[in-house]
C-alpha cells in the first residue's frame, strides 16, 4: 500500500507556486531566509524584492505569461529573488548551470526558446558569443556583490573583475543592470493568478537516461507535491523556523532547488548560500561560523570536508540533519562521517524528471547503503528488460509513478515515449534491489553496467568495496573492450597511501569481490573527473 501524506501536507491546498510564495512571506516574514557573503535577507525582504522584479518584468519587457526566462546564477541572494519574481510574473523558469559552455547554453536557450535571461557578469562573455542566434530579447546582468551593503558591494565587484579576473570582457550593450529592476514600485503590481496546476513552472535540463540534454518540464503541481513529500521526511528530525541549513550544492541542481528554494522556505528555515562549493576552506569556515543544524552534500563533498585540516576539530553539537543525493554514497565515507561528527548521513534518491525526490531514508531508521523507502504518494515497480515485473528482492530496472513525475520533456515526444509509459510510469534507467522493508539499494545506472563474460557488473559495487581500503581516497570503475570476456573492468584510483601498488589494490578486491568483478587494470590518478555538482564522470574515463 502506498504511504499517504498527512492532512496538513496535502499539496491540494495550493494551486500554484505563487500561492506557496505568498504563504512563505505571510507565515515567516521576519525569519532570516537567505544569507550569502555575510548579508542576510528576511523572507519579507526577499518577497518585496521579488515583487519589484516581477513588476519590472511586466512593465519593461514584452514577456507574456508562459514565456521562458533563464536564470544562470551561482548560489547568490539574487537567485531566489529572480526565481520568485519570475513565478509571480507568470513566466516559466529555465534553470541553467552557470558553468555551461557557450554551445551548451546555445542548445538550451534555443531548445526552450528563452526570451529573457538573468545572468552573472562572469558568464556574459559566453552569452555574448551566442546571443544573436537565440530568441533572447532581454538580458539582465548581475554582479557578485549586488544586494550586499556598501562599500562591500563595490569591493566585491571590483575584486571579482580586476583582482581575481573572474569577469572576461563582453559587450551586450542592451543589457539591464539587475539592481535597476529592483527599484521601489511605481504603480500597481498584479501577480499572476492564471497559471498553476499542471502548467509548466520550471524546465530543468538533464541528460535523462539516454541521449542529448533534454528539458524536463516540471509543473506547479509536481513541485508542490514533491516539496510536501520531502517535508514529510524533514519534519521527522527538523523543526520549522529553527534550522540553519548549509547550501553548497548549486541551486540549478534539482535537489538543491527543491530543498533551498521551496521546502526550507516553506518551513521558515534559514539557508546559508555557498557561491563556490569547491572552496573547501571557506565552507569549513562557514561550518564554524554558522553552526549548521542541517547540511546536504554528495559523496565527494563529504570526503573533501573530512580530509580538510582542522575540520574534525569543529563543534558539531548543533548538527542534526545530514543529507545526501545526486550520486551514490560510499559506505566507508558514511561511516567515517558519522564517527567524526556524530551524525549519520541520510541518503536519498531522485531524478530531475521526478522533481526530483523519489526515496529518502527515515531518520533514526537509516539503512546505510540504501536510499531508503519511497516518499509518500509514490509507487514503484522493478522490471526486467522486457518490462515484466520481477519478484521481490530481484535486481531490475526501477519504474516509478507519483504526483512528482514530470509532465514530459519539452517538445520531445520521441523521448517522452521512451521514458514514460501510457499509464505514467517513469522508466528511471537505474538498476535496484528493494528489501522486505521497502528500502531501495541503487545498484547502478543501466548505461554504466559492465558486461563481463555474460555477468552484469555494477561499478558502484566495485567502487564501494575498493573505497574501504584505508590507502584509497576514491575510485571509479568503467568497462573496456576485451576480446576474451567482451568487457573487462578498468579501475581508476586516487590513493592516500603513495606506496600503494596495483597488486595491493587487486589483492584487496579479491578479498571482497567475486572473480569476474576483479579489475583487469588499475590506473592511479591524482583526481577523478567530476561534474560541476561533483558526480564522477565515468564517460570521460571511458573516453
Amino acid at each position: 500500500m502506498t504511504e499517504k501524506l498527512a492532512a496538513d501536507l496535502r499539496p491540494e491546498q495550493y494551486r500554484s507556486l505563487n500561492e506557496v510564495i505568498d504563504s512563505i512571506s505571510l507565515k515567516h516574514a521576519d525569519e532570516p531566509g537567505f544569507t550569502c557573503l555575510g548579508k542576510t535577507l528576511s523572507y519579507a525582504e526577499v518577497n518585496e524584492l521579488a515583487t519589484r522584479f516581477a513588476h519590472w518584468l511586466q512593465s519593461n519587457t514584452g514577456l507574456k505569461k508562459g514565456d521562458r526566462i533563464a536564470i544562470q546564477l551561482p548560489n547568490l541572494l539574487q537567485f531566489p529573488i529572480a526565481l520568485y519574481g519570475a513565478i509571480k510574473a507568470g513566466l516559466i523558469v529555465v534553470n541553467t548551470n552557470p558553468l555551461y559552455t557557450a554551445p551548451e547554453m546555445h542548445h538550451q536557450f534555443n531548445d526552450s526558446q528563452v526570451k529573457a535571461i538573468v545572468i552573472l557578469d562572469a558568464m556574459c562573455e559566453k552569452l555574448d558569443a551566442i546571443l544573436q542566434s537565440t530568441s533572447i530579447e532581454t538580458v539582465i546582468v548581475t554582479r557578485l556583490g549586488d544586494l550586499q551593503s556598501a562599500p562591500k558591494r563595490q569591493l566585491l565587484n571590483f575584486a571579482a573583475r580586476y583582482i581575481k579576473r573572474m569577469v572576461p570582457a563582453y559587450k551586450l550593450p542592451e543589457a539591464i543592470d539587475f539592481m535597476e529592476t529592483l527599484q521601489p514600485l511605481e504603480g500597481e503590481f498584479e501577480a499572476d493568478n492564471d497559471r498553476g496546476g499542471d502548467d509548466p513552472a520550471l524546465i530543468l535540463y538533464t541528460g535523462g537516461t539516454t541521449g542529448v540534454s533534454k528539458g524536463a518540464m516540471l509543473s506547479h503541481n509536481n513541485l508542490i507535491a514533491n516539496m510536501m513529500q520531502l517535508r514529510s521526511r524533514c519534519l521527522l528530525i527538523m523543526e520549522d523556523k529553527r534550522e540553519i541549513i548549509g547550501a553548497p550544492l548549486p541551486l540549478y541542481h534539482s535537489y538543491a532547488f527543491l530543498l533551498h528554494c521551496l521546502a526550507m522556505p516553506y518551513g521558515g528555515n534559514h539557508n546559508i548560500l555557498v557561491p563556490d562549493p569547491r572552496n573547501i576552506k571557506a565552507l569549513v569556515a562557514m561550518f564554524g561560523k554558522y553552526r549548521f543544524t542541517g547540511f546536504v552534500g554528495i559523496n565527494t563533498l563529504y570526503l573533501a570536508l573530512m580530509r580538510f585540516p582542522g575540520f574534525s576539530e569543529l563543534d558539531f553539537s548543533a548538527l542534526k540533519f545530514c543529507g545526501a543525493g545526486g550520486m551514490a554514497m560510499s559506505t566507508s565515507v558514511s561511516k567515517q562521517w558519522q564517527e567524526m561528527t556524530g551524525q549519520e548521513i541520510i541518503e536519498g534518491y531522485g531524478l530531475t524528471e521526478c522533481s526530483p525526490v523519489v526515496a529518502v531514508n527515515i531518520p533514526g531508521k537509516v539503512k546505510r547503503g540504501t536510499v531508503g523507502p519511497l516518499v509518500p504518494e509514490t509507487e514503484s515497480r522493478v522490471v526486467d528488460e522486457q518490462g515484466n515485473d520481477l519478484p521481490a528482492g530481484v535486481r531490475g530496472e526501477l519504474w516509478v509513478r507519483g504526483p512528482q513525475v514530470m509532465l514530459g520533456y519539452w517538445q520531445n515526444s520521441k523521448a517522452n515515449r521512451e521514458i514514460l509509459s501510457d499509464d505514467r510510469w517513469l522508466k528511471t534507467g537505474d538498476y535496484v534491489e528493494i528489501d522486505s522493508d521497502g528500502y531501495i539499494s541503487i545498484v547502478d545506472r543501466k548505461k554504466d553496467m559492465i558486461l563481463v563474460s555474460g555477468f552484469n557488473v555494477f561499478p558502484n559495487e566495485v567502487e564501494d568495496w575498493v573505497n574501504h581500503h584505508p590507502g584509497i581516497v576514491e575510485s571509479a570503475a568503467v568497462g573496456i573492450e576485451n576480446d576474451r570476456t567482451g568487457e573487462a573492468i578498468q579501475l581508476f584510483v586516487v590513493k592516500q597511501d603513495q606506496s600503494l601498488s596495483e597488486a595491493d589494490v587487486i589483492a584487496h578486491c579479491k578479498e571482497g569481490l567475486t572473480a569476474y568483478k576483479i579489475p583487469k587494470e588499475v590506473i592511479f590518478v591524482d583526481d577523478l573527473p567530476k561534474s560541476n555538482v561533483g558526480k564522477i564522470l565515468r564517460k570521460e574515463l571511458r573516453n
